[in-house]
C-alpha cells in the first residue's frame, strides 16, 4: 500500500475527518494552534501505529511498553512501526548524560579500554554506571549531598526559643530534650552568647563535648551527626516531610575524591592521546570528533568510525556545542528533540515511520537548514516522515502540505487543504494567507525608563560578559543555538526579581484543567444552584450529585494484574458522572455534565457569570480559547504551558516587574503572532520590562531593543555582537535572517 488511509478519525476535535496520506514521502502538518494537528498525527495515527506494534508482544511485555490510546476512528489501513520524536525534555536521573543518552560514551569506554594507557581492563572499567568503574565516594555521581550546617542553627535565639531549626529538633520536638534536658547548655541563653566550644559539641559532639565543662551522656549524639544518620544515610523511601528537609537543609558540592569526574582512579587517570576520559567527556563534540582523528590502529579502527559518526551527527544537526558529560537534565525541549533524533540516524530500518512534533523549536534560522536536510535524508532512507510544524523554511521542503483548520477547537478538525508547498502559497487558507503577511520591521521603538546591568557574567560559555538591559521596554535576546542567550537570561534573573515565564508543566495532575486551574468550579457550580433553586455542592463531582457507579470518574477502571488494565465508560452515566437528576437542570441548554466540553472561548460567551469571564478572559487573550474547560493540562505542549503562565500573570500584575520570556513562540501558528505581540505590548505599557529568549523573526523584528549574541555556539559564542534597536542589526546570523524576512 502506498498510502497511510485515515476514514472517519474523530480524536478529539477532528470531525469525521478522511484524509489519504502518501507513505515514502515527507508530509508537513501545519494549522492554528489548535485546530487538531497534533490529533491527527500523534493522537491517531501514530497512537494506532503505537498499539498495534504493542499488540504483537505478549501481555507480560506489552504491560512495559509504552501506554496507547486507542483512537477514534472507523478505519485506518497502511500504517508501519512508529517512532515518536517529540520536544518532551529528556529528564532521566543524575546518571544520565548526553554521552549515555547518545551511546556515544559506550564507544567512548571502549576505545579506552583497547588503547589506553596504563591498561585498566574491559570497557565497564570505565563506567560510571558500573561498581567497577564508578567512583567509590559518590557512586559514580560526581557530587555529594553534604549538610549545609550553617542553615540548622538561628544563633540569635536560645534552645528554648528555637534555636534549632531542623524539625524535631526545636522546643516540643522529638530530640529536644537530648540537648535542652542533659545540663550541658544554658537553654535560655542566645547561642551567639555562647562559646564557640560550646556551639561546636552541640553541632558535632565528640571531642568537642568532651572539653565542655559538664560533659554529656556517653550515647550523645551532636546535631550534625543525629541529622545526617537520619536523613541522609536511610534507604527507606523518603517522606515529604524528609524531602522538604533534605532540600532545606542540605547542599551538593563536587565529590573530592574523583572532583566530578564520576570515575575510580584507575579508570580516570587512564590516557588516550595524552588525554583522560573525564578530559575528552568535557570537550565540545565539535572539537572532540576532530580529535579522533588522530587515532590510529586497524584494532580499533570500527570504534573510532561508530563514534566518529554519532558526534558528527550530533554536529550536523546541531548540537556540536554540547559535550558528552552534559547532564541530560539540563537539556532544553528542543535540543532534547535533536538528542532523540540522533539516535535514528545510525538506523538501519527501512520503512518506518517518523513522526516529529515542531524539529526546529529552539533552532535559529540559520540551523534550521540542517535540521531539513535531516529529514529529507531520513525519508530518502525509505521512510515516511510526518512533521507539525510552523515554520516556513519546513513547509518549503515538504513534498505535501496538509492543513487542518480552518479555526481552532470546535472551528477546526476539518481537511482544509493538501498540496504541495506552492499550491498551499496559492490557497487562501490560514497558513497561506499568514505566510504572506511579515511583521513590519521596528522603526520607532519606545524609550527605556532606565537600565539593569548585569556585569562580568562567565555563567556557562559567557566570556566575562556585561550588558544593560532598558527596563520599561521589550528585549529579544538572540543568536544560533547554544550562544549563550539562556546563561545570560539565568543570571538576569540570579541577580534581578525577577518573573520567569518558562515552558516547564503546568501540572502533572491528570485532574487539573482550565476549571480547576483558574477555580471558576465554585462559581459554576453557583450558577446551577442560583438557576435550579438546588444546593450547589449537588453540582460537585465528589458530592451526592455524583453517578454512584463510578463515583463520578465517568470512567470504570478494571486492574487486570500483569495484563494492561482496562478502562471503560461507565454504563449508567454514559461518562457524564451526575446523576440524570443533576443532569436535567440547565443554564443557556447546557447540563453541568456539557461544561467539560466547551472551549473558553465559549464558556465566555455562554456562562453568565462575571466571575467566570474574568478568570478565562485573560487565556482567551494569549491565544488559548479553544482548549476544553475539561481538558486536563498535562496534555499541554511547552508553548500552551507557557501561555498558560502568561494569562496567569497578566491576572496578577499590579507593581512593575521584569519578566522572563523563553520562546513564547512555540507552538504558535504564524496567525496568533499577532496576540503574541499584543501581549507583550500590553506587559511594556503597563511599566513592565519584558526580555525574551527568542529566534522567531517576526518577534526579533517588533522588539525596541536587541541582544544578539555568537557568533558561534559553545566556546564560539558567549559575547555580544549587538546592542541596540533592531532597525540598527548588522552583520550577524540573526541580522540576516531578520532582514530577509
Amino acid at each position: 500500500m502506498h498510502t497511510i488511509r485515515i476514514r472517519g478519525a474523530r480524536t478529539n476535535n477532528l470531525k469525521a475527518l478522511d484524509v489519504d496520506i502518501p507513505r515514502g514521502r515527507l508530509v508537513v502538518f501545519v494549522g492554528m494552534s489548535g485546530s487538531g494537528k497534533s490529533s491527527l498525527v500523534f493522537d491517531t495515527i501514530a497512537a494506532e501505529a503505537g498499539h498495534q506494534l504493542n499488540e504483537t508482544f505478549p501481555p507480560f511485555t506489552r504491560n512495559r511498553l509504552p501506554k496507547w490510546t486507542r483512537p477514534e476512528t472507523e478505519k485506518i489501513e497502511g500504517l508501519s512501526p512508529v517512532v515518536v520524536i517529540d520536544q518532551r525534555r529528556l529528564g532521566g536521573n543524575a546518571r544520565s548524560t548526553v554521552g549515555t543518552i547518545t551511546d556515544a560514551w559506550t564507544y567512548l569506554r571502549l576505545l579506552f579500554s583497547r588503547i589506553g594507557t596504563p591498561y585498566v581492563g574491559e570497557s565497564n572499567r570505565f563506567s560510571f554506571n558500573d561498581p567497577a568503574g564508578m567512583c567509590p565516594a559518590c557512586s559514580g555521581l560526581g557530587e555529594i549531598v553534604v549538610s549545609a550546617v550553617d542553615r540548622f542553627l538561628d544563633l540569635d535565639k536560645s534552645l528554648a526559643g528555637g534555636a534549632i531549626l531542623l524539625p524535631g529538633f526545636g522546643n516540643g520536638g522529638y530530640w529536644y530534650s537530648q540537648y535542652a534536658d542533659i545540663g550541658s547548655f544554658a537553654v535560655d541563653t542566645p547561642l551567639r552568647d555562647w562559646t564557640e566550644r560550646e556551639r561546636q559539641a552541640l553541632l558535632y559532639g565528640g571531642e568537642h563535648a568532651a572539653l565542655l565543662g559538664t560533659r554529656p551522656p556517653k550515647d550523645y549524639e551532636g546535631v550534625v551527626n543525629r541529622f545526617e544518620r537520619i536523613y541522609l544515610h536511610t534507604s527507606d523511601d523518603l517522606s515529604d516531610r524528609k524531602r522538604e528537609a533534605l532540600a532545606r537543609f542540605t547542599r551538593s558540592q563536587t565529590c573530592s575524591e574523583c572532583h566530578g569526574e564520576r570515575l575510580n582512579e584507575a579508570a580516570r587517570t587512564t590516557t588516550v592521546l595524552g588525554r583522560t576520559i573525564g578530559e575528552l567527556s568535557r570537550m565540545e563534540i565539535t572539537e572532540l570528533a576532530d580529535l579522533l582523528e588522530e587515532v590510529r590502529g586497524p584494532a580499533v579502527a570500527p570504534v573510532v568510525s561508530a563514534l566518529g559518526e554519532r558526534l558528527r551527527a550530533m554536529i550536523t544537526i546541531g548540537l556540536g556545542y554540547l559535550h558528552l558529560g552534559r547532564a541530560t537534565t539540563s537539556l532544553s525541549g528542543g535540543e532534547s528533540q535533536r538528542i532523540k533524533t540522533v539516535k535514528h540516524l545510525g538506523s538501519s530500518l527501512v520503512e518506518m515511520l517518523y513522526v516529529f512534533d515542531e524539529p526546529t523549536a529552539g533552532l535559529h534560522p540559520h540551523d534550521i537548514a540542517a535540521m531539513t536536510t535531516l529529514l529529507r535524508d531520513l525519508r530518502d532512507k525509505g521512510n515516511t516522515v510526518l512533521v507539525v510544524e510552523h515554520d516556513p523554511a519546513v513547509m518549503a521542503v515538504a513534498d505535501q502540505i496538509v492543513e487542518i483548520g480552518p479555526g481552532a477547537g470546535t472551528a477546526g478538525g476539518e481537511l482544509v487543504f493538501q498540496g504541495t508547498p506552492e499550491e498551499l502559497r496559492a490557497s487562501g487558507t490560514a497558513t497561506a494567507t499568514a505566510l504572506r503577511e511579515r511583521t513590519p520591521l521596528n522603526a520607532s521603538p519606545r524609550t527605556p525608563t532606565g537600565a539593569i546591568k548585569v556585569d562580568g557574567a562567565v555563567r556557562n560559555n559567557l566570556k566575562d560578559l556585561t550588558v544593560e538591559i532598558p527596563t520599561g521596554v521589550l528585549t529579544v535576546l538572540t543568536g544560533v543555538a547554544g550562544s549563550g542567550k539562556s546563561s545570560l537570561a539565568a543570571e538576569l534573573v540570579d541577580r534581578h526579581d525577577a518573573v520567569v515565564i518558562d515552558q516547564r508543566p503546568v501540572s502533572t495532575n491528570r485532574r487539573s484543567t482550565p476549571i480547576t486551574y483558574t477555580g471558576i468550579a465554585p462559581a459554576v457550580r453557583r450558577l446551577f444552584a442560583e438557576r435550579s433553586g438546588m444546593p450547589a455542592g449537588l453540582f460537585s463531582a465528589n458530592s451526592a450529585g455524583a453517578c454512584p457507579d463510578c463515583k463520578g470518574l465517568g470512567v470504570i477502571y478494571t486492574d487486570l494484574a500483569f495484563m494492561d488494565g482496562h478502562e471503560t465508560v461507565c454504563e449508567t452515566c454514559h461518562g457524564r458522572r451526575f446523576t440524570e437528576d443533576v443532569l436535567r437542570h440547565r443554564v443557556d441548554g447546557l447540563s453541568i455534565a456539557d461544561i467539560d466540553d466547551l472551549t473558553i472561548s465559549d464558556a465566555i460567551g455562554r456562562l453568565p457569570a462575571r466571575r467566570v469571564r474574568e478568570a478565562l478572559r485573560h487565556l482567551d487573550e494569549v491565544g488559548l480559547g479553544y482548549l476544553r474547560l475539561g481538558q486536563p493540562l498535562t496534555t499541554l505542549s511547552g508553548g500552551e504551558c507557557q501561555r498558560v503562565k502568561i494569562a496567569r500573570e497578566l491576572r496578577e500584575t499590579t507593581e512593575p516587574a521584569l519578566y522572563v520570556l523563553d520562546e513564547p513562540t512555540t507552538g504558535l501558528h504564524l496567525r496568533d503572532l499577532a496576540a503574541l505581540l499584543g501581549i507583550l505590548d500590553r506587559l511594556v505599557a503597563q511599566g513592565h520590562t519584558a526580555v525574551v529568549i527568542e529566534h522567531n523573526v517576526d518577534v526579533i523584528r517588533h522588539a525596541d531593543w536587541i541582544i544578539d549574541l555568537g557568533p558561534g555556539p559553545g566556546r564560539h559564542g558567549g559575547r555580544v555582537l549587538y546592542e541596540g534597536p533592531v532597525a540598527g542589526l548588522r552583520g550577524t546570523r540573526t541580522a540576516a535572517a531578520v532582514h530577509e524576512a
